[in-house]
C-alpha cells in the first residue's frame, strides 16, 4: 500500500466522485461474490494503513460527520460529564431522519483543538468502531464504506487497494 496522506474533506469528496463508477463496480462485485478471503484482506490492509496513518493528524470524521449515539452511549457520556442523561441529550443530541440520536453540531462538541477527544474513553460505539474496516462480514457494509471514502483517507486507500485486485 502506498503511503497514506491526509486529505481535506473536499479533496476526498472530489477524489471519490472521480472514481465513483470504479468504486461502485468494485463494491457490486464484492457484494455479489462475497469472497471468503475478503475480511482477511481488508483487515490486513486496515492494519497496514493504521501502522502508517495517525488519526490525530486528520480528524475528518470528528469534524465532519456525526456518529449515531445509542442510549447506552448517551448514558455513559452523560455520566462522564456529570450530567443527567436527559440533560445531556437535550444539550448535545437530536433525533435525525433515521430516528437515531446524533450530535447537534459538527465538529463534534468533544473534539479539542489538537484533534484529541476529551471523552475518548467514553466515546460512542460508532466512534470506537470507525472507520469499520476491521469488522467481520465486510461485504455487509460496502455502501457505508463507499460513503466513508469521502471522509477517511484510510478508507479511500483501502478501497483503492481493493480495486487493484482480481475479484
Amino acid at each position: 500500500m502506498e503511503a497514506i496522506r491526509y486529505y481535506k474533506p473536499d479533496e476526498l469528496r472530489q477524489m471519490t466522485a472521480n472514481r465513483r463508477q470504479e468504486f461502485s463496480v468494485l463494491f457490486q462485485k464484492l457484494k455479489k461474490k462475497k469472497p471468503k478471503n475478503l475480511d482477511a484482506i481488508v483487515h490486513a490492509l486496515h492494519d497496514e494503513a493504521f501502522d502508517q496513518f495517525d488519526c490525530l493528524d486528520c480528524a475528518n470524521c470528528c469534524s465532519g460527520i456525526s456518529p449515531i449515539v445509542t442510549d447506552k452511549d448517551a448514558e455513559r457520556l452523560a455520566k462522564s460529564q456529570k450530567m443527567k442523561t436527559v440533560d445531556f441529550i437535550n444539550q448535545y443530541l437530536y433525533v435525525d431522519e433515521d430516528q437515531d440520536y446524533v450530535f447537534q453540531q459538527t465538529p463534534c462538541p468533544f473534539l479539542m483543538g489538537d484533534n484529541y477527544c476529551c471523552v475518548y474513553e467514553n466515546r460512542p460505539r460508532a466512534c470506537r468502531e470507525y472507520p469499520h474496516t476491521d469488522r467481520k462480514r465486510f461485504y455487509q457494509i460496502l455502501k457505508l464504506t463507499h460513503k466513508n471514502c469521502e471522509v477517511c483517507p484510510v478508507v479511500y486507500a483501502i478501497t483503492d487497494e481493493l480495486t487493484k485486485r482480481d475479484w
